[in-house]
């Protein structure tokens, strides 16, 4: 008696793309509750203090730059950011979900690079968002004022650009430190330590060179983007936008050497 073989269908083969990668890591992002919490308060404190320094101002403070003025709250949105890119990479490594992204991508490196990109989308986005906002709130308090300006005016619309700009990149260096020490309290610790308050020690020194080397970090170079005058002390808001990209390039790229490197 013959039998009549079944055909059978070949597996399926599993193809990696660029685009499915990103769309992964969208997904992560946006499910986390913890994104949305901290893009709301980092949202929420730069429109705060906005709207605070509108309805107090009284005419003092008339030498502050107008988009300065308006937008202090970024000081404190900056953190909320970087806590953000920390939890993009270091928190997958708390939670051991890390061992199933990159099984998915053993190549490892799109994931990294990834999680970057999505980031750095999300947190341009928002930050472009509330920045505008936050003008055009505060304008209704300071209209008829010394600072009275509309997004029209030459150079606003650059410069809050350039202040979300700023954040996006101290953000991404915070995500860099997260996949570098894989650890949320340990890569906050860094970037608060390292980022914020080492250039604030060395300022103490009386150094020239100290001083002409600390214009070139992170904060103090984001501190030059989002005005609309020159600050005093401070570099090229053009060189600038170079030193802080080149800074969180550097430590994506080392993160990335050490990521095909390390164990997971």
């Amino acid at each position: 008696m013959s039998t009549t073989a079944t055909p059978t269908r070949p597996a399926a083969t599993y193809r990696l793309s660029t685009t499915g990668i990103l769309r992964s890591e969208w997904h992560k992002l946006r499910t986390l509750r913890s994104t949305w919490i901290t893009l709301f308060t980092a949202a929420a404190l730069v429109i705060a203090v906005g709207i605070t320094m509108g309805v107090t101002y009284d005419g003092d403070d008339s030498e502050i730059d107008t988009v300065v003025f308006t937008l202090l709250g970024t000081q404190l949105s900056q953190i909320c950011l970087a806590v953000l890119g920390i939890l993009v990479t270091a928190g997958e490594y708390a939670t051991g979900m890390i061992r199933a992204s990159l099984t998915a991508v053993p190549r490892r490196l799109p994931v990294l690079w990834s999680k970057a990109a999505i980031f750095t989308a999300v947190a341009f986005a928002v930050s472009w968002t509330t920045n505008v906002v936050t003008f055009l709130t505060a304008q209704i308090w300071l209209s008829g004022t010394g600072k009275e300006l509309s997004l029209t005016d030459d150079g606003v619309l650059g410069a809050l650009t350039g202040s979300a700009a700023a954040l996006t990149l101290l953000g991404l260096i915070a995500l860099g430190l997260g996949a570098l020490l894989r650890s949320v309290p340990g890569a906050i610790g860094a970037f608060v330590a390292g980022v914020l308050i080492l250039p604030e020690v060395l300022e103490m020194l009386p150094f020239g060179a100290v001083e002409s080397a600390l214009r070139h970090f992170p904060v103090q170079a984001a501190g030059s983007l989002g005005s609309l005058t020159r600050v005093e002390n401070t570099i090229a808001p053009g060189t600038a936008l170079v030193t802080l990209t080149l800074w969180a390039a550097a430590i994506i790229t080392t993160a990335s050497l050490l990521l095909k490197r390390r164990d997971v």
